[in-house]
């Protein structure tokens, strides 16, 4: 088939790739403009762009599919299009433009979490398992009848990072396994079932740790929200990226938002029993282990908001 593949970050990149290993055709590769990144601010291509123009697939650049976009594309006659995280809507007329209309991976056990940020989300409320599942485009937000399914287990120390990385490879398995489905014609897809919960878009308000929660709820939050927009504290009125944690077992309670150092271990008080900080990044510094950080510090202890 003729295919037209919709994705920006680096998770859509090995989907691309097998796509365009496959027999099938990707005419073209849509991806979002190129965006400011770093200190300096300089204008960088996608993760997608960058694999699309190694495998030498033109590229269409677009913020938003508007008439632009979709004229390009429609001039392609694609067979089918091809969503995985691209960040933007696809709405009609576009959305009839492919002859099998489009599909989407999305990294979630729909109809659990749709939207922006699944893997986020389900790590942030504690779930066990999560997965990836393709389904059909339809003007719903993530609502259409789904033609595969995976599931992972979410290992207790993963983060959103680690997990999507994972499921970005397991998920383009799937999705090629379905493409090909649909070119022989012996896709068929269901229905969605069970309660429809949301994932929007993180913030910078997500990344704010509330001491005051429970350990689990501030260790599974700091993991959600590990790499982007990253988990921080506020010590001595400067902000505290905290990089990495951990359960702090056996250590004896202290007051939420209270860090104190035990036996070499950095803790912090929660609502419930310590978490310990393994790494941190102050502002303007470098990322650097919690123990040293500390003795940087020079108290007994400081009071984390």
């Amino acid at each position: 088939m003729k295919l037209v593949f919709a994705g920006t970050p680096q998770v859509a990149v090995p989907s691309l790739t097998a796509l365009a290993d496959s027999g099938h055709e990707v005419a073209a590769v849509i991806t979002r403009e190129d965006a400011p990144l770093g200190r300096k601010r300089v204008l960088t291509p996608s993760p997608t762009a960058v694999a699309a123009a190694a495998l030498g697939i033109p590229l269409i650049k677009a913020n938003r599919l508007g008439d632009a976009a979709t004229a390009e594309i429609t001039a392609l006659r694609p067979d089918l299009g091809v969503i995985v995280a691209y960040g933007g809507l696809v709405r009609e007329p576009l959305l009839s433009v492919p002859r099998l209309g489009w599909i989407n991976l999305h990294f979630s056990l729909l109809p659990r979490w749709r939207g922006a940020a699944p893997v986020q989300r389900a790590l942030m409320a504690g779930d066990e398992t999560t997965g990836a599942v393709v389904f059909q485009l339809v003007r719903e937000l993530d609502a259409g009848p789904v033609f595969g399914t995976l599931t992972e287990q979410i290992g207790r120390h993963a983060t959103s990072g680690s997990l999507l990385e994972s499921l970005s490879f397991s998920g383009a398995r799937l999705l090629l396994g379905v493409v090909d489905e649909l070119a022989a014609g012996t896709a068929s897809a269901s229905k969605q079932h069970g309660e429809v919960t949301l994932a929007p878009k993180l913030t910078l308000e997500d990344a704010h740790i509330d001491w005051s929660a429970p350990a689990t709820a501030v260790y599974n939050r700091v993991r959600g929200v590990t790499p982007e927009p990253g988990a921080f504290t506020v010590v001595n009125d400067a902000r505290l990226k905290l990089l990495a944690v951990a359960p702090g077992y056996g250590a004896p309670p202290q007051t939420a938002g209270v860090i104190r150092e035990i036996d070499k271990h950095v803790l912090v008080g929660t609502g419930t029993e310590p978490i310990e900080l393994i790494t941190v990044q102050p502002a303007g510094k470098t990322a650097m282990k919690a123990i040293d950080w500390w003795r940087g510090v020079a108290a007994n202890e400081v009071v984390a908001s």
